[in-house]
């Protein structure tokens, strides 16, 4: 269907990160109208950098396969998406244009020919009044959008903050123990120093598979405020810029007395909000720096957190043979991947996937059949096959060769094909090289004549609509 821009489909979304890049979009515009007004045009330009990184980096990433229609199946939810998408971008170019003419020209040339208005801006119009997004010829006619006060929402922003931390510490523990983020982890756990119940409920709900997806792993925990003793330690240390002055010669005696207080004593001190100290009251919130630290015994934790100490982040690196296992079929996947792309085709094409393993070797055999359910989700329904159940007739569009799992692995791309039964006569099979799978789908028997003699072919028995069908068939 062709794209209309549409700002109601954009205000309806129920997304998470949807809501977040819009809301941080009109916090944008807000904030490069109060800077501007006050001719700190200096602090503009860092703030757009920023933005496009977490619209690039975070928005597009996160979305990428729904964007692309792939999430769900969803053609309405890929379609909200794109709304929200061209909202932003057209928002930032035209926010963009006094800092960064050039481009955001081009961008906005591209940009307007979906808006209802560019039919106007034929014979001349486009360089007329009343000034419009898509009518008018250049981004620089246009006056800079005012930020639409409804969309601001500091809880999903909030959030989203959260789950950067989450992620960007995640990937540091891989970083330090070398695991590729192909290869699953099988939990990541969470330490939150005081969050909102709108940060947890958040990271706990919508915003899980987000988290999941980015770190590629199984299981995501969020430690409750009870059990963070069991995880954690939180330490206090002394502000020394703002104690230097008030406690002069005390202050070595007071380092020792903070930093040997116990977990228990550090949060009770927090709680109370402050510290006594030889007479002298010391408050927690500015007199004192509290970080937790990561405390829990085992070799199969990696733990890192940020450097303010108010986020903890531990992933279970243990290895076995699932974990394993789940990392060749994404080098497979990914091996796949390349291969499409090489062969020029879209996303929606179909193609059938052989391989090809070392003589006595079953690495690729053992991690696709344990993993089924993930290729036919990334390839509509379609799983890898060993190069032995390809039809001889089948066109090979690509192949290449991956390593997987240590070994060196053939793979191939085809484009689909009927599968025969094992014993046919070769001018039956030959006639079955001629169909399309489109032209036996939904049939239960094929009717015909070679040579005099009449066949009656039975689907599922004789023939069947892709390799793969037959594979699971005939075992």
């Amino acid at each position: 269907n062709k794209f209309v821009p549409s700002v109601d489909k954009v205000k309806s979304t129920s997304n998470s990160t949807d809501v977040w890049i819009s809301a941080a979009t009109q916090g944008l515009i807000k904030y490069v109208h109060e800077e501007m007004e006050a001719y700190r045009l200096y602090t503009v330009m860092p703030a757009l950098v920023r933005f496009v990184t977490q619209l690039t980096n975070w928005y597009v990433r996160l979305n990428r396969d729904r964007l692309k229609g792939l999430e769900s199946g969803d053609a309405s939810d890929a379609e909200t998406g794109l709304q929200v998408l061209y909202d932003v971008l057209l928002d930032v170019t035209v926010l963009m244009a006094p800092f960064t003419p050039f481009i955001t020209e081009y961008f906005y040339q591209h940009l307007r020919k979906l808006q209802p208005s560019y039919a106007e801006a034929a014979d001349g119009g486009g360089a007329s009044n009343p000034v419009k997004p898509g009518k008018s010829d250049s981004v620089h006619f246009l006056t800079l959008p005012a930020y639409d006060e409804g969309r601001l929402n500091e809880s999903a922003v909030e959030a989203m903050e959260a789950l950067q931390a989450v992620v960007e510490n995640g990937r540091t523990c891989r970083e330090r123990r070398n695991i590729s983020l192909r290869t699953p982890i099988k939990c990541v756990t969470v330490v939150l120093r005081n969050p909102s119940a709108n940060v947890v409920d958040s990271l706990n709900g919508p915003l899980k598979g987000y988290v999941l997806s980015e770190l590629n792993a199984w299981e995501l925990v969020i430690v409750p405020k009870e059990q963070e003793h069991e995880w954690v330690t939180l330490s206090l240390t002394p502000n020394f810029t703002v104690l230097g002055k008030k406690l002069g010669k005390k202050m070595k005696d007071f380092k020792s007395h903070v930093t040997s207080m116990s977990h228990a004593d550090a949060v009770a001190c927090l709680e109370k909000g402050s510290l006594d100290f030889e007479n002298l009251t010391i408050s927690a919130t500015d007199e004192l720096v509290s970080k937790l630290a990561f405390s829990k015994d085992g070799e199969q934790w990696e733990s890192t957190s940020t450097p303010e100490g108010d986020v903890v982040v531990a992933i279970d690196c243990t290895q076995d043979e699932a974990i394993l296992s789940a990392g060749r079929s994404r080098e497979l996947i990914n091996a796949i991947q390349q291969l499409r792309k090489a062969a020029g085709l879209d996303i929606g094409d179909k193609v059938e996937v052989f391989y090809e393993e070392e003589a006595g070797l079953s690495v690729v055999e053992s991690a696709v059949s344990n993993n089924v359910e993930a290729f036919a989700t990334k390839f509509q329904g379609s799983v890898p096959l060993p190069k032995k159940f390809a039809p001889s007739w089948s066109v090979e569009l690509r192949s290449g060769t991956a390593e997987i799992g240590g070994s060196t692995v053939n793979v191939y791309i085809c484009r689909p094909a009927v599968a025969g039964k094992d014993g046919l006569s070769e001018e039956v099979l030959y006639y079955l090289s001629t169909l399309e799978p489109a032209d036996v789908a939904g049939k239960d028997s094929l009717e015909l004549k070679i040579d005099g003699k009449e066949y009656t072919l039975k689907e599922g028995v004789d023939y069947w609509v892709s390799a793969g069908a037959k594979l699971k068939d005939v075992k």
